[in-house]
């Protein structure tokens, strides 16, 4: 019941999108269209509830502490490593805050995400249909043929064709170009 009403509202927003769709039996462009719509809300996510400042200063002190411990380790001095490891519960404790940090964005984002996953992979979905031809180099660089593999495993058979990404694929690819794009954009330091 709740399913249904959250997969209606969906229906509801994206049904005029895959309409508008130049190729409605094979809808890449309402992907991309989605994909981008997601990188977005999760970019934002993580702009609005990750302390960037704070995440570059802990990272920066995490590879002064690398250096100094590794150069400790290497002279073997043993005053010197004693006092990297003096420093190594400081750290660590903020490596812990870092990493709680990093993970308040998924938190808000990962429901509504696992939904709308929900939403394409349906089988009355046309976005479930959707076949993506690749040039070769693409193919094998993404490990394409590896990912089918996998998806035969779990779910039997996997494309016959060579060449090719479904759904999934193509919303990975644009998601990931997409976040790339929005994060240079919102200003954030590093990539993923």
């Amino acid at each position: 019941m709740v399913l249904e009403i959250i997969f209606g509202g969906l229906n509801w927003i994206f049904g005029p999108i895959l309409a508008l769709d130049p190729m409605p039996n094979n809808p890449m462009l309402t992907i991309f269209l989605i994909a981008t719509i997601i990188a977005f809300f999760t970019t934002l996510a993580n702009k609005l509830l990750v302390d960037q400042d704070e995440m570059e200063a802990s990272r920066a002190e995490m590879k002064v502490f690398q250096e100094k411990m590794k150069e400790a380790q290497m002279s073997g001095d043993a005053k010197a490593l004693a006092k990297a490891q003096a420093m190594q519960k400081d750290v660590m404790a903020k490596q812990g805050d870092m990493m709680k940090n990093s993970f308040k964005p998924l938190l808000v984002t990962l429901i509504p995400i696992m939904l709308m996953f929900w939403w394409m992979g349906q089988p009355t979905n046309p976005i479930n249909q959707v076949i993506v031809q690749l040039p070769e180099f693409v193919y094998y660089v993404l490990l394409v043929p590896v990912w089918h593999g996998v998806y035969g495993m779990f779910y039997g058979g996997g494309p016959s064709a060579p060449f090719i990404a479904g759904w999934l694929g193509w919303y990975i690819m644009c998601t990931f170009a997409m976040t790339q794009i929005l994060r240079k954009f919102m200003g954030f330091k590093t990539g993923f």
